[in-house]
């Protein structure tokens, strides 16, 4: 079985390659912890990762106080529940990459401001359409994007999504287009508050897709990692 070592130095291989032919050579790596331990996480660190993100506010509690080796930023990249927001803020994340409504952007902003701080955001946009996704539609993006930059706790720096859950790659390209073309032309609008900063899309399945259709924030869990084990515990 490949050390983790070995399985990111294959990625960044590929990465720098697709972004070599492509012409860019920008593109964050966040790696998704989400049930591997706080060893393969350090193993990860240790091998050159920068960026680590977690799905579940309780499993990042477990989780992150624990490391010892550095990273630049913690990412939370699950659905955020309103009551958890609190303990996620304890965490001091780098970037909230899926702010999906403008509720949960309300209550965030309100705990913010209790606290004399600010956060920098992504909005999460549901581009599939699929119900079982978290994300404000496509349709009602732009006037969501208005209303979340108004907050003034909240730093908009991009948007974010999960591109279609297929074997077939190719079939999410569509998805990640019509992202790319949201995020430049929000870019366009100068709102005050909002930088169109980071493209967060592609995960193990897709991610060089999601280059060749313009993102340069990858969040990347097994393809790192190997299989999730849903029977650890921290």
């Amino acid at each position: 079985m490949p050390l983790i070592r070995d399985r990111i130095q294959e990625v960044r291989e590929k990465i720098a390659n697709k972004l070599a032919a492509l012409g860019r050579d920008d593109a964050t790596i966040v790696a998704v912890t989400k049930t591997h331990p706080v060893e393969s996480v350090e193993e990860a660190l240790r091998a050159g990762i920068a960026h680590i993100g977690e799905n579940k506010v309780q499993e990042a509690l477990r989780k992150i106080p624990m490391l010892r080796e550095p990273y630049e930023g913690f990412h939370f990249i699950g659905h955020l529940q309103s009551n958890k927001i609190n303990n996620l803020l304890s965490l001091k994340p780098a970037l909230i990459q899926s702010v999906d409504s403008l509720y949960i952007a309300q209550k965030l902003n309100a705990s913010l401001g209790r606290k004399n701080l600010t956060q920098d955001i992504l909005i999460q946009v549901n581009t599939t359409a699929e119900a079982s996704k978290s994300g404000v539609s496509f349709a009602n993006a732009e006037d969501m994007l208005w209303q979340i930059a108004a907050l003034p706790c909240l730093r908009v720096k991009g948007l974010m999504t999960i591109g279609l859950m297929s074997i077939d790659p190719e079939k999410t390209r569509p998805y990640f287009a019509m992202l790319r073309e949201l995020f430049e032309r929000f870019g366009k609008l100068e709102i005050p508050g909002v930088e169109m900063r980071y493209l967060s899309m592609g995960m193990s399945d897709d991610y060089l897709v999601a280059l060749e259709e313009g993102s340069n924030m990858l969040r990347l869990g097994s393809v790192l990692f190997g299989a999730r084990d849903y029977g650890a515990r921290q």
